[in-house]
């Protein structure tokens, strides 16, 4: 696709004797649309051209102009303004509107991909529950965030390696197992779901509280389950098995894949390197009884890699799975979706990584923190105020609330919803998942989230389903019209309204957010952009008549959707409108879809 920027800068280039790929870093877009398309800031040139900016940016119009491009059908550039020091330029819309339609054409669901990630490796940590209880309301933002990220590497070409740190080790999972051998004869006891073991471990917490020989108990069962205890790693691993299934319940929700759920006991027998090498290399020295890495030239405190007891930590696991993924995927980046109370530990996990040698590996890894969601009032979300803080329930309650909306517009409309009730059920589900997923995802990473189920749930407004909404809209447009023009009966000259420009000029710049959110680490600027899109494509819509009904005529069966019909509505007014305004709909609506699928939305066909 033709780089405007690239284009504008070739042609001030021209004007000015300087080099475009200079020039085109410092051509922007205007705040305002009615200003022009692009702005060149001539203040960058003042020094250089040791000139007044009125005088460089009328210069720079008049050389422009005096090579003809206005009479020149196929220049980049159509008109030239000038606002202050600010030279302001006009793209050409026909050439816009082909070289955007025409891209969409070709391309289809992959427009906006890129294989700048051909041949590199990321591997990429989120969500990362411990195992043996429910997932809660914390772990949302988490997996959604990595969710996002995950797609949107591989749309730009990267080999991604999802994996799932599961926190599966430890004297918690002593005691679930201390207790159900305890129990396991009661009828109510059981490892066949998670709440059966979640409700071992609250129960046998409250027995220690009684007696501390529990506790001894527990301690023993850690010692037999390190030592690889047959029976004991037995139950160890129905519990991991049981966690790791009902998880997956929650990640088939909200569209999200794993390649890997080692986790933290898949590491052990691996510290015991990380401590002999960080030995080796004279990085370990005592403090206070433990073993530290001292980090104080880089202004952080000392990185505990065995504590004064003699045991390791999060770091020196952190340090060893590192290793592990640097030594097994050869990874161009590393990144780590964990909260952001863990900022501290990752720098010096990564420090200290780099002191290892591994310089290569530590420079590119990345810690994306984020936010905690809070409830309409501003505060932390707590069961007492009635929403679970079980995911898995909090999801189930967002299909519900939908399909009483559903229900709701149904009646409105004097009960003459056509659906069966199967369909309507998967539109709960997908509206539900939808708006819980980009009400996680539209604020940005590192801001608090609020958690308003009316809000949420709102049609209108910058919400998931508004932006499923707009989606239906545009197929409903094309069901009505029944056909999509051929790129090739598209006459680009024929789009030249405001409102159907600013809808291509968002569709050219998908590829750019795509590529932006994704080096960003940041999924909140491709779901505003697709509210942009959406509100734009709503306001074409209603300034402009996009088709006229005609049952009685007929068109060539190439161009009918598949409806087995042969009659179809068509306009009356002007066939070639109508088919730049149908095809400009259906662009719209690949983008739309194509973008909320990276955020893990499934967009509905009808609502």
């Amino acid at each position: 696709m033709i780089n405007l920027k690239q284009e504008v800068a070739k042609e001030i280039g021209k004007a000015t004797g300087l080099n475009e790929n200079e020039l085109v870093q410092y051509v922007e877009v205007p705040p305002n649309s009615e200003l022009g398309d692009y702005a060149f800031p001539c203040f960058r040139l003042a020094k250089e051209l040791k000139k007044a900016l009125p005088m460089i940016a009328q210069e720079i119009k008049e050389n422009i102009v005096g090579a003809g491009f206005h009479a020149r059908p196929d220049s980049i550039i159509q008109d030239l303004s000038i606002a202050g020091g600010y030279l302001n330029i006009f793209i050409n819309k026909q050439i816009l509107a082909k070289t955007v339609l025409e891209e969409i054409s070709e391309k289809k669901e992959s427009y906006g991909s890129s294989d700048i990630g051909e041949n590199k490796n990321i591997v990429l940590e989120y969500s990362s529950p411990n195992i043996a209880k429910p997932m809660h309301i914390g772990h949302l933002r988490n997996t959604v965030i990595g969710g996002a990220l995950h797609k949107l590497y591989k749309f730009l070409g990267y080999n991604v390696i999802a994996l799932n740190f599961l926190g599966d080790w430890g004297i918690n999972f002593a005691k679930i197992i201390a207790g159900y051998n305890m129990w396991k004869d009661e009828e109510d006891i059981s490892l066949k779901s998670l709440n059966s073991i979640f409700n071992i471990y609250v129960r046998y917490n409250e027995l220690e509280k009684e007696d501390a020989k529990h506790t001894e108990l527990a301690r023993e069962y850690q010692i037999k389950l390190e030592n690889g205890d047959t029976e004991v790693l037995k139950l160890w691993n129905i519990i991991r098995d049981v966690s790791i299934k009902e998880a997956e319940k929650i990640y088939d929700l909200l569209n999200c894949k794993f390649d890997s759920y080692n986790g933290e006991a898949f590491y052990n027998d691996k510290m015991e390197d990380i401590v002999t090498e960080l030995k080796q290399k004279n990085l370990l020295v005592e403090s206070e009884g433990a073993q530290v890495v001292n980090l104080e030239a880089y202004n952080m405190p000392p990185c505990i890699i065995i504590t004064s007891a003699g045991t390791t930590l999060y770091a020196t696991r952190d340090i060893a799975s590192l290793k592990y993924r640097a030594e097994t995927y050869s990874f161009d980046k590393a990144v780590y979706v964990v909260g952001s109370e863990q900022q501290l530990h990752f720098k010096q996990v990564f420090k200290v990584f780099e002191l290892m040698g591994y310089e290569k590996y530590a420079r590119n890894c990345e810690h994306v923190y984020y936010g905690m969601i809070l409830d309409s009032e501003g505060k932390k979300m707590a069961s007492r105020k009635g929403t679970s803080l079980n995911l898995i329930d909090l999801l189930n309650e967002a299909v519900q609330k939908s399909q009483a909306v559903i229900e709701e517009k149904v009646e409105l409309q004097g009960g003459h919803g056509t659906s069966p009730l199967q369909d309507k059920d998967k539109l709960a589900k997908q509206i539900g998942i939808g708006a819980v997923i980009f009400n996680s995802l539209y604020t940005t990473k590192i801001k608090d989230v609020i958690f308003d189920w009316d809000a949420i749930l709102n049609f209108q407004g910058e919400t998931g389903p508004y932006l499923q909404y707009t989606y239906v809209r545009t197929r409903s447009v094309l069901e009505k019209a029944g056909y999509i023009p051929d790129i090739k009966e598209v006459d680009f000259a024929k789009i030249q309204e405001k409102e159907a420009i600013d809808v291509l000029k968002l569709l050219y710049n998908f590829s750019e957010i795509v590529l932006s959110a994704a080096e960003k680490n940041e999924p909140s600027i491709l779901a505003r952009y697709l509210i942009d899109l959406a509100q734009a494509f709503s306001t074409f819509y209603n300034e402009h008549k996009i088709i006229s009904v005609d049952n009685s005529l007929e068109i060539p069966q190439s161009l009918l959707l598949k409806r087995g019909k042969e009659k179809v509505c068509v306009i009356t007014d002007d066939k070639d409108i109508q088919n730049a305004r149908l095809y400009l709909t259906y662009c719209c609506g690949i983008v739309l879809k194509t973008g909320a699928e990276l955020l893990g939305i499934d967009m509905p066909e009808k609502m």
